[in-house]
């Protein structure tokens, strides 16, 4: 009888194991086709107007945790920069666009999934190792030298929105965590996610009408400056709803995505998506990240008040 339940346990064991395994979505490719479904899919022209054409950096160096959705994730913002044409997008994986000269020749930087390695979670000094004529002493300093670039662009009025992984970038960096309005944490196994709005009647929201909607994604936890909720919250999870959290976990709502005032810039962070399937199966994510890219050039005025501890 022993035996029989330790086998039943097993194939329990088995079974639930595949199960999660199955929520996690395979890699799909890059191509042309799927390209042009975004370009289908993508909005004609932006919903605010703009005074001119925007140049933008997109950014999607990693030296850490490989994304398979970083090339679609690119794609994704060059075909929205290109049909609404409001939008030059410039894409390079140098961190040489962080030097001074070269930053300001941008009106915000798109950083897309740029995970660093850990523990040290620094994706410069990461990347300025790989010169072996640069002693230890010279590759932490340019790359406190090229963070702090960052730092300034966006403090001085330069715009910065970050697509799921590119929170990692400088992660245990406070004070990219307290531009950014929070560094990541952790995530549980990926599972389907019933993203909310946290301020429906936000101008930036429009694109999903009113309502939420669900995908397969990984469900970012962020620490750091993010107990501080110095951010204006747009998207969130139930915390009761996601399965695999450590320990106790007493806020009522997880924030996904948000909007924030750093210095005289703006910033745009949204998690969704650790997939590519989420642009095809929700296109209303598409004019989201357009309209996301419009507010941290300064395009549209919206509520991006704090909410601060009392949450929302």
């Amino acid at each position: 009888m022993k035996n029989r339940f330790l086998v039943f346990l097993f194939c329990v064991s088995l079974s639930f194991g595949k199960i999660l395994h199955a929520q996690s979505l395979e890699p799909i490719a890059l191509t042309d086709a799927w390209k042009a479904q975004i370009e289908k899919l993508a909005p004609a022209k932006t919903t605010f107007p703009t005074k001119k054409k925007h140049k933008v950096l997109l950014f999607s160096l990693f030296t850490g945790f490989n994304h398979w959705v970083v090339p679609h994730t690119a794609a994704v913002v060059e075909i929205l920069g290109e049909k609404s044409g409001a939008f030059e997008v410039v894409s390079s994986n140098d961190i040489a666009m962080f030097e001074k000269n070269n930053l300001k020749q941008f009106d915000a930087v798109v950083l897309n999934n740029n995970c660093s390695i850990n523990p040290r979670r620094d994706l410069f000094y990461d990347k300025l190792s790989e010169n072996k004529s640069l002693s230890e002493a010279e590759t932490t300093a340019k790359a406190k030298e090229l963070e702090e670039n960052l730092l300034s662009f966006v403090k001085k009025g330069g715009g910065l929105m970050a697509l799921h992984g590119g929170i990692v970038m400088q992660n245990k960096s406070m004070e990219f965590s307290e531009m950014m309005g929070g560094s990541f944490d952790y995530h549980p196994k990926q599972q389907p996610l019933k993203v909310q709005l946290a301020d429906p009647g936000n101008p930036l929201l429009q694109a999903f009408d009113g309502k939420g909607f669900t995908h397969v994604d990984e469900a970012y936890m962020f620490n750091v400056a993010y107990s501080k909720q110095d951010f204006h919250p747009l998207l969130y999870l139930n915390t009761s709803e996601i399965q695999g959290l450590k320990g106790e976990n007493p806020e009522a709502k997880k924030y996904i995505s948000w909007i924030k005032r750093y210095g005289k810039g703006r910033v745009f962070y949204a998690s969704p998506s650790h997939n590519a399937q989420s642009y095809t199966e929700h296109p209303a994510l598409l004019k989201y990240l357009l309209d996301g890219m419009q507010y941290v050039v300064g395009d549209v005025k919206v509520d991006d008040s704090p909410i601060g501890t009392s949450g929302q």
